[in-house]
């Protein structure tokens, strides 16, 4: 029998960057004339697929690569309450079924199979399929995924390791996501030779990609579930690249605001939701544009400066919540690469090509 080349992507914590690496191994895979599959085998973000739930980044990769077998490469998903019914009433046999069979029917005629955990090697131990436990069962070699640095870095990683080995897991190596681009020769010289001492290959470092982190108004909304008042349906798709808190005067504000500024305001601020308008209207062909407002206080202004603000065109979303509570949020969003974000996924494939060793990887697969 032909044996799979099978790479397991596991990471130090949750959103580290394992999809976008998947999405671009998937891709070089494809173009080295190899017939990848891509598999989750535990889901705990879903989506609804015929009345199926599949994990949301299965539904992505089978989205963009076209892929039939979708509900084989989401075996097992754990949804609000599963872990304290299986803690009551475990069977581990059962889920470890669910994933081989699954492991499987994706390997005919495909002779390469990339899985995708979830979060960090023992995430999953509670229901008994931790990441360690799945590479096992699956017999697949590992990749970790972390993020920039160098001590928290390769502290996490061998953690991270650690479990694998004593699962009997294999650990290709590492490959370090999101680090500052003005730092990264010198964090990619260190984390090659300190994961070197460690006896860990460096697999790639990807510099931090401003695309792939920057969240669409449109994301904003629905993930802070933000009323929207008015806005072309059109600008609801642009990224939002700066975020300005206009608690200040309209005179400094105008120095805050660069291109992609989502602005917040107290919707009692009319001079600047005036500033925010005027801004937008004036430098609309330029590199300077507001491209979004949220009035913030359960405020909003009278109907003369709300039909302005429909003229605009710009997206005016309203929260009862105060401005600096909705500013700590904005900064903490996090927002996965969705199929219609066809410039994220080009550019998560693009960075994987550009800074992942894949030669090396498939050397030892």
């Amino acid at each position: 029998m032909k044996k799979i080349k099978s790479v397991y992507i596991s990471s130090i914590y949750q959103n580290a960057g394992k999809t976008t690496i998947s999405l671009g191994l998937y891709q070089i895979f494809r173009e080295r004339k190899l017939k990848p599959v891509f598999l989750k085998p535990v889901g705990q973000q879903t989506v609804d697929i015929d009345g199926l739930d599949i994990d949301k980044d299965s539904y992505l990769l089978a989205s963009v690569y076209r892929c039939k077998s979708v509900k084989e490469m989401s075996p097992v998903t754990i949804g609000r309450g599963y872990t304290e019914k299986y803690i009551i009433s475990p069977n581990p046999q059962e889920l470890h079924q669910k994933i081989l069979q699954a492991h499987e029917k994706l390997k005919l005629r495909r002779d390469s199979i990339i899985i995708e955990g979830t979060g960090h090697a023992g995430v999953g131990s509670v229901v008994d399929v931790s990441n360690a436990d799945v590479a096992r069962l699956l017999e697949s070699k590992v990749i970790i995924v972390s993020e920039g640095g160098i001590g928290k870095c390769i502290d996490e990683v061998m953690l991270n390791k650690a479990l694998f080995d004593i699962k009997g897991v294999e650990v290709l190596g590492v490959i370090v996501n999101k680090v500052l681009p003005e730092k990264y020769e010198r964090i990619k010289g260190v984390l090659t030779l300190g994961f070197k001492q460690k006896g860990l290959k460096l697999l790639g470092c990807i510099p931090k990609d401003p695309l792939l982190s920057d969240p669409t108004v449109e994301q904003v909304q629905q993930k802070m579930k933000l009323q929207l008042l008015s806005g072309k349906r059109s600008n609801m798709h642009k990224r939002v690249c700066n975020t300005i808190v206009a608690a200040m005067e309209p005179s400094n504000m105008v120095e805050h605001i660069t291109d992609g500024t989502l602005v917040l305001a107290s919707g009692d601020r009319v001079d600047n939701i005036m500033i925010a308008v005027t801004s937008h209207l004036i430098v609309q062909s330029r590199r300077k544009k507001v491209i979004g407002i949220i009035l913030t206080g359960g405020l909003t202004p009278d109907e003369k400066i709300l039909r302005l603000l429909r003229r605009s065109g710009i997206p005016v979303m309203v929260t009862s919540e105060e401005t600096y509570k909705v500013a700590g949020k904005i900064d903490n969003l996090v927002c996965k690469i969705q199929r219609s974000d066809i410039e994220k996924i080009q550019e998560a494939r693009s960075l994987v090509k550009k800074y992942v060793d894949v030669e090396e990887i498939l050397k030892n697969l």
